[in-house]
């Protein structure tokens, strides 16, 4: 229901995401911490926060993925029975709820929200906003049976390729997210949360990435919808999907 960037750069970051997609933003001093909204068409679209690397440490910037629970409290300790290790313990955000971030048995970093504004309706994303979310793991159907504990998922399989499992997660007959096995060629690759955003031209967005100063991980193909999806990172390296989705096709799923 929500997405976070952690950034080294705000000023830089607020200005590749503006150029790529369009987005506004609204700046929020909160103490120290340097904290922007991002806004399409006047939605909340994000959260970008500024956070400095140390020289001797190399986390690369990441979006941050939150989930919606209706108590962080009962989802925590769901989370740590089951596995998981507590990031940051949860606590209360004004205007946005409470909330606590983990890692997954797998180590693929979460976040659960209780949102004080209530969960967004299930309507299709409009270009430049998230429109989908992928588990990238060594372990799909561990991992899935670990997100089906904590957030009471339907699991689906879908038909494998090249021998990399694929299972969907769903609730309400609505598609949420999948569960894909981490790439072979990847061998150092961690299991991570990967976020989508829906583009008219997945093509044209690359080469804009590019240009904008960011980068290609994986070229832009046809996927199993038959639309074309991508992978590219921020200036920073901050991963996020391309991905385009016909007005046709419906993310419910037949009960």
């Amino acid at each position: 229901i929500f997405v976070e960037l952690v950034t080294p750069d705000l000023a830089a970051a607020k200005k590749f995401y503006a150029g790529l997609f369009g987005w506004t933003f609204r700046d929020i001093q909160d103490g120290e911490t340097k904290y922007a909204e991002a806004f399409l068409d006047g939605r909340p679209i994000a959260g970008l926060i500024h956070k400095s690397v140390p020289a001797s440490e190399h986390r690369q910037p990441a979006w941050l993925s939150f989930f919606a629970v209706g108590d962080v409290d009962a989802a925590k300790k769901v989370a740590l029975q089951n596995g998981a290790k507590m990031l940051f313990e949860p606590h209360n955000i004004p205007d946005r709820g409470r909330e606590a971030v983990f890692a997954d048995p797998q180590g693929a970093i979460f976040a659960v929200l209780a949102s004080s504004n209530g969960d967004p309706p299930d309507v299709l994303a409009a270009p430049g906003e998230w429109i989908w979310i992928s588990l990238i793991t060594s372990d799909p159907e561990t991992n899935a049976a670990f997100y089906q504990t904590l957030f009471d998922y339907e699991v689906f399989e879908l038909p494998a390729s090249e021998g990399a499992q694929h299972l969907l997660l769903a609730s309400d007959n609505y598609a949420r997210a999948s569960v894909n096995t981490l790439p072979a060629n990847r061998p150092n690759a961690h299991p991570h949360w990967l976020n989508y955003v829906r583009v008219e031209d997945t093509v044209k967005m690359t080469a804009k990435v590019v240009a904008l100063g960011g980068r290609v991980l994986v070229e832009p193909r046809i996927d199993r919808h038959g639309s074309k999806v991508a992978v590219v990172a921020d200036p920073f390296g901050a991963p996020f999907g391309l991905l385009e989705w016909p007005d046709t096709e419906s993310k419910e799923v037949p009960k």
